[in-house]
């Protein structure tokens, strides 16, 4: 005897209605674009809590200062490939409506003599108007990126952005903050290095600078040596000679204390390496810590594969393999000034630094206006 079958059983199932995605309300929306001498990345973001939430996002390799270093100009062909992904960019910024954003370009925009022409070519083509920022603001911004990095404990702080370039390296002294407010008090920089501080304490400046060297014009510099291991290390003794007027460079520091934060592509892909990541995720690498030990490990493993060995590795690749050994010369000699047990790995930089600064002029962060 068959078996009965249940009530209902050959009726159609009901569809199951999905609530209407919720968007987020435009005006809550901002953007921030860098322009680099290497690369074009974007983020759009909403705040959340005392942090942001990251909506869209947007990074593509354009070579914009391609060939500056001989010429003093923007080839066209850099100028096409940057307008294309800028158009991608200018289409993002119009999907999401978003009306509160900075849009900057740095280095290689400051260098070149037809930089003026290609701002005005960009905004015929896209519409978008980017704004070629001081060396001060790039630093300043980076360092406020990294604020959620800092230590409680760290009385003396060095940031260091790597960029393709130019490389700018701030000293910060926290040791008369108290630790609670350490992070706020680099936050509260978007007013500027030397502007009023007001009723809060804030970071002091001790000194920065900005070595027009970052990973692509480094490399450029010593494109004519052959030999990869002679050129890595032409590449660190000249970047180092570039830090004479930094006046930290001359003083002895006491480890206790002191934090280096490294943010730019150079210090991420080491980490990645160093963790030995088959596919990059930035939770495991945004905010490690990894010992001088561990970071020349990693770099004597790059000289020891070769430009072929670095081109087939995926935490590197093929147009990579050469900027990382420029990046990792740059990283080599900062450490051999400052020896340091550890520098903090930071994957965020002049964008993050743009969206923290609009967000707390605003006063829509968690904790208000810093």
């Amino acid at each position: 005897m068959a078996p009965k079958r249940p009530d209902g059983a050959g009726a159609f199932p009901k569809a199951v209605e999905q609530p209407a995605p919720v968007l987020p309300d435009p005006d809550s929306l901002y953007a921030a674009l860098d322009l680099g001498t290497n690369s074009c990345r974007m983020l759009i973001a909403q705040p959340k809590g005392n942090q942001f939430h990251v909506v869209d996002s947007f990074s593509k390799s354009v070579q914009l200062g391609q060939g500056l270093s001989a010429s003093g100009r923007l080839s066209r062909a850099s100028m096409a490939r940057t307008v294309q992904a800028l158009k991608i960019c200018q289409r993002k910024l119009q999907k999401h409506d978003v009306s509160n954003m900075r849009l900057v370009a740095t280095e290689a925009c400051r260098r070149a003599t037809n930089s003026r022409d290609f701002m005005r070519f960009v905004k015929r083509e896209t519409g978008l108007a980017l704004e070629v920022i001081k060396t001060e603001e790039e630093a300043r911004l980076a360092v406020i990126s990294c604020a959620p990095l800092v230590a409680a404990r760290t009385e003396q702080l060095l940031v260091v952005d790597i960029g393709g370039g130019s490389t700018e390296l701030v000293w910060l002294d926290l040791s008369h903050v108290p630790k609670r407010e350490r992070q706020k008090s680099i936050m509260r920089l978007h007013k500027g290095f030397t502007g009023d501080p007001g009723p809060f304490p804030v970071a002091r400046v001790v000194d920065w600078i900005s070595v027009p060297l970052g990973v692509a014009t480094l490399r450029e510099q010593f494109d004519d040596v052959d030999d990869d291991a002679a050129r890595f290390a032409l590449m660190s003794w000249f970047f180092e000679e570039q830090l004479g007027e930094f006046s930290p460079f001359h003083q002895q520091q006491a480890r206790e204390g002191f934090q280096i934060i490294g943010t730019s592509g150079t210090v991420t892909t080491v980490a990645a390496t160093h963790l030995g990541l088959r596919r990059y995720d930035r939770n495991k690498v945004d905010g490690l810590r990894m010992t001088s030990d561990q970071i020349d490990k990693v770099i004597r493993g790059y000289l020891v594969a070769g430009p072929e060995g670095r081109r087939k590795d995926p935490r590197i690749g093929k147009d990579r393999q050469a900027l990382i050994m420029s990046g990792a010369a740059i990283l080599q000699a900062l450490l051999r000034v400052w020896p340091t047990d550890r520098l903090s790995v930071a994957d965020r930089g002049l964008r993050e630094g743009l969206l923290y600064a609009q967000m707390s002029s605003d006063g829509v962060l968690e904790d208000g206006p810093y």
